[in-house]
């Protein structure tokens, strides 16, 4: 196939640029599809599903790397500044520690 593109107006290769790339869309979606079913088929033969190996199901081996780190919900605000907040995992913000010198409780931070 053979498509002299020099000979084309400016509609005609915007045309062909847009089908080009809705058929190479199309060629990812179908190859996307085919490595899916692969992957599916080769977990199954090992006794599991693709979802416990990828999506971190229940057989899914352990990392053992760094643990990620877990962003909680806040538990507690500055009252001074409620939009400075702390979920009560690792160090205690500045506010709480002068809070808590101050004669605070934890409790009075609570959101």
């Amino acid at each position: 196939m053979s498509i002299d593109l020099h000979s084309m107006s400016r509609g005609d290769l915007e045309k062909l640029r847009s089908d080009i790339d809705k058929a190479l869309a199309s060629l990812d979606s179908r190859k996307l599809a085919e490595a899916r079913k692969a992957a599916e088929e080769a977990v199954r033969a090992l006794g599991f599903s693709l979802d416990e190996v990828v999506g971190g199901g229940a057989a899914a081996p352990k990392s053992r790397g760094r643990k990620a780190a877990k962003t909680g919900e806040a538990k507690y605000h500055n009252p001074a500044n409620p939009s400075q907040t702390w979920t009560g995992r690792g160090r205690q913000p500045g506010w709480i520690k002068d809070g808590l010198k101050a004669g605070k409780s934890l409790g009075d931070f609570a959101i």
